[in-house]
């Protein structure tokens, strides 16, 4: 999210800079009208607020001199400012919004470096900073050769003879689930494991365990909110309160009905009293029925918060972990904070009809060890770097031939200034698939969450930090990996050697 005074002060930089992002329309002049009229109805305001004060004084000062003509038309006009001041105050509050929405919607700016581009195809292979192709090269397994035409992942012997179940899954949840078991399960678990225990080892990750719900402000703070909505999976914390406090209001309506009905019939008692029982019963019912749910909507109610409508799953554990900083100031001695989880994941792939519809590439549910760096903005080009490498171990431990590409403008993310996707090889497929993203957001998620630092040395004031984000890695994707880069002829499937232990020892799974 950008700041209104920085666009002001840079509106050409702005321009060139935000013409590079695909689909954008928006530019610095639609911004600042917004906040040219949001300036000037502050400066009417405080104008209003100035004549009021000294309005009163003057009525003060009247009064002293019993002058009450004087002082009754300074009343008037006092009264009338005292009802033009909150219509004042709500056409900021109005105009506020207005900016923040137009604000919120805009992506990030790309770093000078990122290639231009339209989409993937104008992506860039990457080999590193001083890199290339043949130190790249060396550092990478090589693309596996196989006597025999290798199979998809979900056509793999030990996949395909149950224990990857799409079906079972269909029954209990619908397309784009998955059930795994057997060896096919232990081998998923243990890649996540061995994922978490490199970077939490070797890479100076500190591993969290965050909630999988979130609530809307989180997702604003990491931009998937408001513009991504109809990718994301939502659930209500407060739909039983609603639904008590709805059949509140329809009980004490029936008993405004019946009580009514008893006030017509009090004047003819004597003809009625058989209808007035009635009716009082009814009415006790109902005065009990509205006692019950009143006790039921105060008991829920002592839970914090329980009146948010919605808490979603989360897309990514970068919501929840990138968060852990929001609304708060962290010294800078504590930067770089490096974090890491291991989370399912819940997406509903909005737009994705027709993709991927066999096997596991592209699930609503997946699980994935999410990498997080917060740092000082000087230090946050050269985290990017190191992230790239942290994801890089994963699939060169596990022998896995991938390539780095530079995601060009037109494919880079919505909050990324800079991205570098990991596409790993599948020859089942006889192509290379995203794995990992890395990207570096600058402060951008910063403003948005409110998260800042308090510069070491002289007293400075606090400054906004630099959040980074990475898959280290998708853990089904890279299951489809082993699987289709370790596969036998005789449908087994080779355990690579560091999953091993994770393994109790054995070498490969399934076969004849």
């Amino acid at each position: 999210m950008f700041d209104i005074k920085w666009i002001r002060a840079n509106a050409e930089a702005f321009d060139a800079a935000i013409s590079r992002r695909k689909g954008v329309s928006v530019r610095s002049s639609d911004l600042l009208a917004i906040d040219d009229r949001r300036r000037e109805i502050i400066a009417s305001l405080n104008e209003a607020q100035e004549k009021r004060n000294a309005l009163s004084k003057q009525i003060g000062q009247a009064k002293a001199q019993k002058d009450e003509a004087k002082a009754a038309e300074l009343m008037a006009g006092v009264a009338a400012l005292k009802e033009a001041i909150p219509q004042g105050e709500a056409d900021e509050r109005a105009v506020e919004l207005e900016l923040r929405n137009a604000l919120s919607v805009l992506p990030n700016l790309a770093f000078e470096d990122v290639p231009d581009g339209v989409d993937e195809a104008d992506n860039v292979e990457y080999f590193g900073p001083n890199g290339s192709p043949a130190t790249a090269a060396k550092a990478r397994a090589p693309k596996p050769s196989f006597s025999f035409a290798p199979k998809e992942h979900y056509e793999v012997g030990v996949a395909a003879n149950g224990d990857m179940d799409f079906e079972l899954a269909a029954k209990l949840s619908g397309s784009r689930f998955v059930v795994l078991k057997g060896q096919v399960a232990r081998l998923e678990r243990a890649l996540g494991q061995f994922m978490l225990d490199l970077h939490t080892t070797e890479h100076g990750y500190t591993e969290v365990q965050p909630p999988l719900l979130v609530k809307d402000d989180a997702l604003f703070g990491t931009n998937q909110l408001p513009k991504f909505e109809e990718d994301l999976f939502a659930t209500s914390r407060d739909n039983a309160s609603t639904n008590a406090v709805m059949q509140l209001t329809q009980r004490e309506y029936g008993l405004q009905l019946v009580e009514q009905q008893i006030a017509k019939l009090a004047d003819h008692s004597g003809r009625n009293a058989i209808a007035i029982a009635r009716l009082n019963r009814q009415a006790a019912n109902e005065r009990m029925a509205i006692a019950i749910l009143k006790t039921e909507i105060d008991s829920h109610q002592i839970f914090e918060g329980f009146q948010s409508s919605k808490l979603y799953l989360i897309p990514t554990a970068e919501v929840p972990l990138t968060n852990l900083v929001r609304e708060s100031i962290v010294s800078e001695e504590a930067l770089p904070m490096r974090l890491t989880a291991l989370t399912p994941c819940f997406r509903s792939e909005a737009g994705s009809a027709g993709r991927d519809t066999r096997g596991m590439l592209r699930q609503h549910q997946f699980n994935k060890v999410e990498m997080v760096s917060i740092t000082t903005p000087e230090t946050s080009v050269d985290e990017h770097e190191r992230m790239l490498t942290c994801a890089e171990a994963v699939l060169q431990k596990l022998g896995l031939h991938y390539r780095v590409m530079t995601l060009c403008t037109g494919d880079l993310g919505f909050g990324a200034k800079k991205t570098y996707d990991l596409e790993v090889w599948l020859p089942g497929q006889d192509t290379y698939r995203e794995i990992s993203s890395v990207s570096v957001c600058g402060d951008f998620q910063a403003r948005r969450m409110d998260a800042r630092y308090r510069p070491a040395g002289e007293k400075q004031a606090p400054r906004f930090v630099h959040t980074l984000n990475g898959s280290g890695t998708a853990v089904g994707r890279c299951l489809i990996a082993v699987l289709e880069n370790y596969q036998q002829e005789d449908g087994s499937v080779l355990v690579p050697e560091v999953l091993r232990p994770y393994m109790g020892g054995l070498t490969s799974i399934g076969g004849r």
